[in-house]
């Protein structure tokens, strides 16, 4: 059986959350990075989220892919500049970043964007 992309997804956040419960202190100095860093300024959100995609990607981040993909979306990414980031990510880091691609894929499939 072929993993739900949108399960995994759903669970790294549960645990991510049980885990800034347990840690406070690394949670409470952690989160206003990202708010900062990812919201608009010279660069708008919607392309930092296709640049964090495509390190997420050549880095095998499968957590951060689904994240990542996730993010774009929700701030406006179409299918056709996720499926390009992906193609600059495989580009850059080859096998690794391909294997993570197909990761993509299924997540994008299971959100009804593709067929």
């Amino acid at each position: 059986m072929i993993e739900s992309q949108l399960k995994r997804k759903e669970a790294i956040e549960e645990n991510w959350a049980t885990y800034k419960k347990l840690m406070p202190e690394i949670a409470d100095a952690y989160e206003p990075l990202p708010q900062e860093v990812y919201k608009d300024g010279s660069i708008k959100s919607k392309h930092k989220r296709l640049m964090a995609l495509v390190g997420a990607l050549t880095n095998g981040c499968s957590a951060c892919v689904l994240y990542q993909t996730g993010e774009a979306i929700e701030v406006g990414a179409t299918v056709d500049e996720i499926l390009e980031s992906c193609a600059v990510a495989v580009s850059l880091g080859g096998t690794m970043a391909a294997g993570e691609t197909a990761r993509v894929i299924a997540l994008l499939k299971e959100l009804g964007k593709i067929d």
